[in-house]
């Protein structure tokens, strides 16, 4: 027996047997284990810690770098071409795949198949981006290197949902906050100590993405879903599905809207960490990257203290708005020290007032996006609609940036302004969930 929903995503993926046979549904194991437990929100922290080591490796130190070799005075317009193209592209390609790995029969389970296409795909083009010698390869593999990795993201994002009771998944959301945040700082370290080495910054990233991938899925087999009988896809009720009522479910949207202007100001400044640091604070080249990785170790510091404080705290007090509002404040707050203080100690002191707030944001975040969602039936679309939240910002970022810093005549200062505006617009969003406490 199966169980669909309207867009015939099977819901059976921990189901029992007498629940099949009745037609009810579960995503939950029915009993799980300390050790598998132990070891699914381990995986879900090294899967989230690879992911954005090689995210934020290459999106803030690799490919402007690359940007710089290839043509150095139009580094700026390049780089935003390239990172504008890919967010556009990769908009809608979380919530689609999640959809179909919703509805995905396999002998490994329903998101398994798509963990390995995406990580296997990324890391291979992570690795070939390499050798692209104009502007054309270089967005054609990045472009590659986004989509595929979006496919690994959105299925991975939805075992929470899947497999994680209610009670559990701040600390859940911990393990992967640790993961992003820790991730995005070791991953800018490691490329900023390859700078001058891009062809093996590159193969370390993809090679890593792949064995990342691959024991996620050895470690943490789904339930078997080949048996389940799939009805046809009804493409037009696929595609309606990915509408949510701004009525029925306000939650969700609010949710969505603090998400995208949180990461619209908070990319303005990663990603044009590099040129921060050369052009506004006049570091030279071959001190930039030892800069970087200074900062990014601090920042390591703080946001893993916050995440695991915040994750588990939020947990306890059975709250989550309090502390991604307040962390999204305080991260608006840090954000304006290099308006002051246009030093390296300024952007140490950034770093790691940054990364207390980015750690108790990211730690609780997703916790409460997965309280929010319509129906658990449907997850793996519905956590790809909110990354959505996450990819239209990314898209335009680029875009806002680079026309803010050719109308202020390559002045960052209005980078810092800008990010900090958005970012405090983020918690006022924040404020209207009242399913969530």
């Amino acid at each position: 027996m199966k169980s669909l929903d309207c867009q015939g995503a099977l819901k059976e993926e921990y189901m029992t047997s007498e629940q099949i046979s009745n037609g009810m549904s579960n995503d939950l194991p029915p009993s799980q284990s300390k050790a598998k437990r132990a070891t699914l929100l381990t995986s879900l922290g090294v899967s989230y810690l690879g992911l954005f080591m090689t995210y934020a490796g290459l999106v803030a130190i690799l490919l402007p770098q690359q940007m710089t070799n290839l043509d150095a005075s139009n580094k700026v317009n390049n780089l935003a071409f390239v990172t504008s193209l890919s967010a556009v592209a990769t908009i809608f390609v979380q919530p689609i795949v999640g959809a179909l790995s919703d509805r995905t029969r396999s002998k490994f389970g329903r998101r398994a198949p798509w963990i390995l296409l995406g990580g296997f795909g990324g890391g291979l083009c992570t690795i070939a981006i390499q050798f692209a010698n104009s502007l054309f390869w270089i967005a054609l593999s990045w472009v590659a290197i986004q989509v595929l990795l979006n496919a690994f993201q959105g299925p991975l994002s939805a075992i929470i949902s899947d497999r994680v009771e209610s009670s559990d998944r701040g600390l859940a959301s911990a393990m992967t906050g640790v993961g992003m945040s820790l991730g995005g700082t070791i991953g800018v370290i490691i490329a900023g100590q390859l700078l001058e080495r891009i062809g093996i910054a590159y193969t370390f990233f993809g090679i890593l993405v792949m064995v990342i991938c691959l024991l996620f899925v050895v470690f943490n087999p789904g339930r078997p879903s080949d048996k389940v009988i799939r009805e046809k896809i009804n493409w037009v009720e696929f595609f309606k599905a990915f509408w949510v009522s701004p009525r029925q479910h306000p939650d969700f949207i609010w949710a969505f809207l603090g998400r995208f202007f949180m990461v619209l100001g908070y990319q303005a400044v990663t990603n044009y960490q590099l040129y921060i640091i050369t052009d506004y604070i006049g570091v030279g080249t071959a001190q930039a990257g030892n800069v970087v990785s200074i900062m990014s170790v601090i920042t390591l510091v703080t946001v893993t203290i916050s995440t695991l404080a915040a994750g588990r705290l939020s947990d306890k007090l059975g709250r989550r708005k309090m502390f991604v509002g307040v962390a999204t404040l305080f991260i608006a707050g840090s954000i304006c020290i290099p308006l002051t203080m246009p030093t390296i100690m300024g952007m140490y002191l950034y770093g790691g007032l940054l990364g207390l707030g980015y750690g108790a944001y990211t730690s609780v975040d997703m916790a409460m996006m997965v309280d929010v969602l319509p129906s658990n039936d449907a997850a793996a679309k519905d956590l790809g609609i909110l990354n959505i939240a996450s990819n239209i910002p990314q898209a335009l970022t680029p875009i806002i940036a680079a026309g803010l810093l050719s109308m202020f005549a390559d002045n960052y200062q209005v980078l810092f302004m800008y990010s900090a505006i958005a970012a405090a617009l983020s918690a006022i969003f924040v404020i209207p969930i009242k399913s969530v406490k």
